[in-house]
């Protein structure tokens, strides 16, 4: 689990061959073999390390899901190591698991913050509210506004400097993780389904009927 406050923007080294290699300093001043650490949104299992990176497996479910594929040596990722039960929850219960992918349509400056835009799939939008929290490439921030189409989430000048959202245009590409809580209130509310019957003609006939 994470918080969804950023700990440091890494720098890819390398990708490929189902391996991502990151360039860190803060998040590997404690690290273990098995650590989970967040990789723009994305919880990773740290397979190796030294003083200055460390690796990660990538699976094909996760680069279709997220927008991993898409990095390239010296792409600026973001990084936060798992939260412990010592640690503040500054942002809001992250999970990790990218639920997809959405694209920047419009930054917009208002005062001395900016307007983020993201369009998503009705899918996504089920699960952000107007003033819930969602996670943008691992970042804990709050929703503005929510159309039939889109989200708007307002940041301030902090978040930009250290976060990779300062490199983002309109075009790019962010994970995007909707709140774990609204996810699990909205499948018990959903009508359950009625089971099928599995029996077959054939069963019956075995059975005698």
């Amino acid at each position: 689990m994470f918080t969804g406050i950023i700990e440091e923007v890494g720098t890819v080294r390398k990708i490929g061959g189902g391996t991502l290699a990151i360039d860190a300093a803060k998040v590997i001043e404690d690290v273990h073999l098995g650590d989970s650490i967040a990789v723009n949104g994305v919880c990773l299992t740290v397979t190796s390390f030294d003083r200055e990176h460390f690796e990660a497996d990538v699976m094909p479910e996760t680069v279709r899901r997220t927008s991993l594929a898409e990095l390239r040596k010296g792409s600026p990722v973001n990084l936060e190591r798992a939260l412990t039960l010592a640690s503040r929850l500054g942002g809001h219960i992250v999970s990790g698991h990218i639920d997809g992918v959405g694209t920047v349509t419009d930054l917009r400056r208002e005062g001395n913050a900016l307007l983020l835009k993201v369009a998503a799939s009705p899918a996504l939008l089920r699960g952000i509210v107007e003033k819930g929290s969602v996670a943008l490439d691992g970042i804990s921030l709050t929703v503005a506004a929510v159309t039939a189409v889109d989200f708007t989430v307002s940041l301030i000048p902090h978040t930009r400097e250290v976060t990779n959202l300062r490199a983002k245009r309109a075009g790019s590409r962010l994970n995007i993780e909707t709140d774990i809580i609204g996810k699990y209130v909205e499948k018990l509310l959903r009508p359950e389904e009625p089971k099928q019957n599995t029996l077959t003609k054939e069963t019956l006939l075995r059975c005698g009927f």
